[in-house]
């Protein structure tokens, strides 16, 4: 089987993590990880612009064959719901401009393929991405659910069929 690489995005409207991770469903490996920050004194037009300018950026330097994004958490605060859920038009957006195919999963998906429990902790998400990775460094938390959704999409392998 091929190795794939994925694009792995956490999107938030103040940190979005991503993570590249390569390989199959047996092996895994990291290329990259990191956070966007985005400058929380901006309008939030300009924001979400310089978020699309970064994963694109990120894209076009890594060249993955999908990305996977995790889905929405729904919030009781209507407002960080609905800037999240901007965010994530961006996210999605710059995902199909460079047609790359589009996975999402739910964070529980994403615990149980990592973990084999749906409601693990954060904690134990990140430590099982670590020792998936092989990793000795700990990284950040946002970077670590990006890097959690991208093997998520890898361990799932060809079961998972791509959304619109």
């Amino acid at each position: 089987m091929k190795a794939r690489r994925v694009l792995g995005i956490d999107p938030g409207t103040r940190v979005t993590g991503y993570g590249i991770v390569e390989g199959d469903s047996s092996r895994l490996s990291l290329l990259a990880c990191g956070e966007i920050t985005l400058d929380t004194n901006i309008e939030m037009a300009s924001r979400l612009l310089a978020l699309y300018e970064e994963i694109m950026s990120i894209i076009t330097e890594f060249h993955p064959d999908s990305a996977a994004v995790e889905k929405v958490f729904v919030s009781r605060n209507a407002d960080s719901a609905l800037k999240l859920g901007h965010a994530r038009g961006v996210v999605l957006l710059a995902v199909r401009k460079s047609n790359l195919d589009l996975y999402e999963y739910t964070p529980a998906m994403v615990k149980k393929s990592l973990t084999g429990n749906g409601r693990a902790e954060k904690f134990q998400v990140a430590g099982f991405v670590r020792a998936i990775l092989g990793l000795d460094e700990r990284i950040s938390p946002d970077a670590s659910d990006a890097l959690a959704v991208a093997c998520c999409h890898l361990l799932l392998g060809s079961d998972v069929v791509g959304l619109s």
